[in-house]
């Protein structure tokens, strides 16, 4: 079977990868001269290095991301230590581990921060919250996550050490805007996966960069396969005749003919692709609401160590200015040569990612030096800030339902990209996994 992938990211390398292992030629089309989308490195020449586009972690719970990573022969660099660190204003940092005695004291409500009758309030409305994540009542999707919280009664000492910062972290987008299903639908999977594997779902993190993790080895393999990788081939319309896919026609009027598609594009860059296939309008209806979510992270070369606890800190309070700070070099396992790198990541990122590049620069810095007694003096080496407007997208009251279906009305199309329904929604792993459905849609239409 002849298959074309129109798009090169997660979901689209995800889906030309299985679908050569399950024996058919497969052709991918990307509009950009690289692979990759939003998981890629960039060279820095000024200190000679390779940063990442953002800091990308995993669950331990991601089962088709591993999948996709054994496949392409990287899943080695992938480690995952059982703990993170809360670094408070003060310049103590708190290490979190994700089961065991800390797990269940946090159940307790023992979370940095929280202190005399917070810590029972914290229980009462985690043991609130839990219920309505596996029983969910029918308002969650009518009020943001900050409602939710505010009706379950969560403290604010909770929510700034720990809740507000799940929010973030899962689905991308602040407390105020996210519904609160999402959270709850992502908690819910994650406890399902947690009883699966017999372990609590810990956080993980690459021990390369990305191109080596994500994209060299998968372009090894379309190399070792025949995988014919198009770069600069910008699709116009994907073709149907009769209510089957007939390949797809390129902006220059070429049409490459195709037994199968998948159509692994971003959620903003869907609209004119589906124009032939019945039902369309409803993809682009949702494409309308799922408005993008800018995050900004910052690679920074400093003069010294700052003095980071752990391979990774989410700063208490640090809710739109600088949440969370990563030791690059210790997650890499390699010394400091010229200088310490360190990246941070601001997620929801509305007021962040308007300032200059020199403007956010200094606001980091500014937040280092307040919680990291070792940054008081800290001059940066080199700076590089990465501004990622559509990093993902705001799933807003409401709107529960409206992601589409990989299977489309359309014989051997299916769509792909973390933007279609998953179980993960807006992660690495909702790629892999809606690259999973959707390879499963095209050979079970053979």
């Amino acid at each position: 079977m002849d298959c074309i992938v129109v798009g090169g990211g997660l979901a689209g390398l995800a889906s030309a990868v299985w679908l050569t292992e399950a024996g058919h030629r497969v052709t991918i089309l990307e509009r950009r001269g690289s692979l990759g989308g939003r998981t890629i490195s960039m060279p820095i020449a000024a200190v000679d290095d390779i940063p990442d586009n953002g800091q990308h972690v995993f669950a331990s719970g991601y089962e088709d991301l591993m999948r996709y990573l054994e496949s392409v022969g990287t899943r080695q660099y992938v480690e995952f230590p059982g703990h993170m660190s809360i670094r408070l204003p003060d310049g103590t940092s708190h290490r979190q581990a994700f089961g065991g005695l800390t797990g269940l004291r946090a159940a307790f409500g023992a979370l940095p921060g929280v202190a005399g009758l917070d810590r029972a309030r914290t229980m009462l409305a985690q043991g609130r919250l839990i219920r309505h994540v596996l029983r969910q009542p029918a308002w969650l999707d009518d009020v943001t996550a900050d409602e939710w919280f505010r009706r379950i009664k969560m403290p604010q000492a909770a929510r700034d050490a720990l809740w507000d910062g799940i929010v973030i972290g899962l689905t991308g987008d602040k407390t105020e805007i996210s519904s609160a299903k999402v959270p709850a639908d992502l908690l819910v999977t994650g406890v399902r996966r947690a009883l699966v594997h017999k372990r609590a779902i810990s956080i993980g993190y690459p021990t390369v960069d990305l191109d080596t993790l994500f994209i060299d080895g998968a372009e090894k393999f379309f190399a070792n396969n025949g995988v014919d990788v198009r770069h600069r081939a910008v699709v116009s319309t994907i073709d149907v005749a009769d209510g089957a896919v007939t390949g797809v026609t390129l902006n220059d009027g070429e049409h490459i003919p195709a037994d199968a598609v998948i159509c692994a594009v971003p959620v903003w860059s869907v609209k004119g692709l589906l124009d032939q296939v019945p039902g369309h309008e409803a993809v682009y209806a949702a494409a309308d609401q799922l408005t993008p979510v800018p995050i900004v992270s910052v690679n920074l070369y400093l003069d010294r160590d700052i003095g980071m606890a752990d391979w990774g800190e989410i700063l208490y309070g640090g809710e739109g200015v600088l949440e969370q700070v990563w030791d690059r070099q210790r997650m890499h396992g390699r010394e400091p040569k010229d200088n310490y790198f360190y990246s941070t990541t601001v997620s929801a990122s509305y007021e962040l990612v308007g300032k200059t590049n020199d403007e956010i620069i200094d606001v980091q810095i500014a937040m280092l030096r307040r919680y990291f007694p070792g940054a008081a003096d800290a001059q940066v080496v080199h700076g590089h800030v990465v501004r990622m407007p559509k990093s993902t997208f705001a799933q807003r009251p409401g709107t529960a339902g409206i992601r589409p279906d990989q299977r489309t009305a359309v014989r051997g199309l299916a769509l792909a990209g973390d933007w279609t329904r998953t179980d993960w929604t807006t992660t690495m792993e909702g790629a892999a996994q809606s690259a999973a459905r959707a390879v499963d849609v095209i050979l079970s239409d053979r």
